[in-house]
């Protein structure tokens, strides 16, 4: 089994981390995939990115079946957030070249994002970062890397579409290396302050709002 790394990140959220090692057909094989699913899977053409999108199911499987459930599958909200079909508990995922990753809770809201350090960070540092955090990550590449992943963590756990991130997502100042970050959301109808685990594995970067 590729599972590259398990993290209890707070109280019972556990998160994984999947090196892609399998083929396709190996992964599409082991999934009770619905109908729904296999029609989504059907339409993305990139063969990779259908290998990444059925690690990120097979990740979410062996979260729920560690905790002794029945994976029955996953379905999408109306804003395209996933949801565990028939179960209570909640989910996020997250993938990038070779690499797959998921997170679950019992009880609440969460988000993933996995990234390799990228120089695309400074290109879409006007668009993604409040002044405060430009300043803040002074060009440095890793600490770009931090406030992107983060953030995305972020947008991943509030799931709903309108908001920016620069305007409605923030980051709190934090030391080079910390692991422990706090997050915001702040949109007119909702506001919330968030624990964000950060962390170096796999390809680079994965951050865990919670």
């Amino acid at each position: 089994m590729p599972l590259q790394q398990t993290l209890l990140l707070h109280d019972d959220c556990v998160a994984v981390l999947w090196k892609i090692e399998e083929e396709e057909a190996t992964l599409r094989a082991s999934l009770p995939l619905t109908a729904v699913e296999l029609a989504e899977l059907d339409s993305i053409r990139h063969p990779a990115q259908r290998t990444e999108w059925l690690a990120c199911r097979a990740a979410v499987c062996e979260l729920v079946e560690s905790q002794g459930m029945i994976y029955a599958g996953m379905a999408k909200d109306e804003h395209g957030k996933p949801f565990l079909i028939g179960q209570e508990a909640h989910v996020s995922i997250s993938h990038t070249l070779g690499w797959a990753a998921a997170v679950w809770h019992p009880e609440r809201a969460v988000g993933i994002d996995i990234e390799p350090f990228r120089s695309q960070f400074g290109r879409v540092v006007p668009r993604v970062l409040s002044d405060d955090e430009i300043a803040d990550a002074g060009g440095n590449l890793s600490r770009l890397a931090v406030y992107w992943c983060a953030k995305e963590a972020l947008y991943k756990l509030y799931g709903k579409r309108q908001l920016t991130f620069r305007e409605h997502l923030h980051v709190e100042p934090f030391e080079d290396g910390a692991e422990w970050l706090v997050g915001h959301v702040r949109l007119p109808d909702y506001v919330a302050k968030l624990t964000i685990r950060c962390y170096l594995a796999g390809p680079g970067l994965v951050a865990v709002a919670l």
